[in-house]
């Protein structure tokens, strides 16, 4: 079984029909992304150079990550934001030139609502918070597909180290804050457990990070 066919097989049975997993064509490729390639279609790319070497535990709460995002409806879009904000503000010149108020208004609406679209795809604090609502979504379907709690999170710990390591330092916070997110997430998860489980015997949970 290919690697491609090995991650098909990682996706939910209710996504199986529309989402993809292919090899990323691409010059210079991310490790792995999800791009839109149609109505209600999306393709997960990856790079099967930088992507095979990598522990198969972390090569699979990576995938789930990208599973999360799309879940989490966090799918980078064709651009039409930019494409409206051009209409958008072309129409406001216009309007201007020939004086109609209701369509200079509507122009001028457009125009701000494409420029909070792209405000918001490029604000690192929105993206930071898609990508731990999708850290929260890969852990789930890793339980979902049979890791224990804590091995989902060592997995997933241990996926974003490396990323870490490998990353500049200019754009490291990234995956230090994500890291972060998912330590207090596994401390909320192990106390859960502890609280479960001390009604029936005394439990030691392990420290997932150790």
């Amino acid at each position: 079984m290919s690697e491609l066919q090995r991650l098909k097989g990682l996706l939910p049975p209710e996504m199986q029909s529309w989402v993809f997993v292919e090899a990323a064509a691409s010059l210079d490729p991310f490790l792995i992304t999800i791009e839109e390639i149609g109505q209600d279609e999306v393709e997960i790319q990856i790079d099967l150079d930088k992507w095979e070497p990598l522990a198969i535990d972390h090569r699979n709460l990576l995938f789930w990550h990208e599973v999360g995002r799309i879940q989490e409806d966090a799918v980078p879009r064709d651009g039409w934001e930019m494409a409206a904000l051009a209409i958008g503000l072309g129409g406001s010149i216009g309007e201007l030139w020939i004086q109609d108020g209701l369509l200079l208004l509507t122009a001028l609406t457009l125009s701000g609502f494409a420029g909070y679209r792209l405000y918001l795809k490029n604000n690192s604090e929105k993206r930071l918070q898609d990508a731990i609502a999708a850290d929260e979504r890969a852990i789930d379907l890793a339980c979902r597909f049979g890791y224990t709690l804590p091995n989902a999170y060592k997995s997933l710990g241990g996926a974003l180290k490396e990323q870490l390591e490998q990353t500049r330092k200019k754009k490291r916070s990234f995956y230090e804050d994500r890291l972060e997110a998912l330590r207090k997430s596994a401390s909320k998860a192990r106390a859960e457990m502890a609280q479960q489980k001390s009604t029936q015997q005394p439990t030691t949970v392990e420290n997932v990070y150790e």
